[in-house]
């Protein structure tokens, strides 16, 4: 079964963001359109039945920092938390909330991307309920 909902992120270095996904959080690579040097038309990134598209950003504008609040973000289920955390932190992501239980079930950390977009990752399975 895969996802009916992929979420969109545009990066100012789009295929240094790509690496990073793929080497912090296990990503994988399953198409990159290249649109010139240091840009990307289309990509599309693989997690388990779940899908992540990139694209390169078409404005000078600097994502929130990850102290502030953004509409929306992306949430991904892992198999081991903290195995995760220390994983994505090794990459050099910044832990906003350390590995913890959660009151709804689960275990959950967030972290920030190099660009600034905050992602959380938990073992809580919402289609599972």
């Amino acid at each position: 079964m895969s996802s009916t909902v992929i979420h969109v992120l545009a990066y100012h270095d789009a295929p240094k963001a790509i690496d990073w996904l793929v080497e912090a959080f296990g990503f994988e690579r399953r198409l990159v359109i290249d649109a010139g040097p240091g840009k990307v038309a289309h990509a599309e990134l693989t997690y388990g039945p779940g899908m992540l598209m990139i694209d390169s950003t078409t404005d000078d504008a600097a994502p929130l920092d990850a102290d502030q609040n953004r509409p929306g973000g992306v949430y991904v289920i892992v198999d081991d938390v903290d195995a995760h955390a220390a994983r994505a932190s090794a990459a050099g992501a910044r832990i906003v909330d350390e590995p913890a239980d959660q009151p709804h079930g689960g275990r959950a950390y967030s972290c920030a991307d190099i660009e600034g977009y905050v992602w959380g990752f938990g073992s809580y399975d919402p289609w599972k309920i």
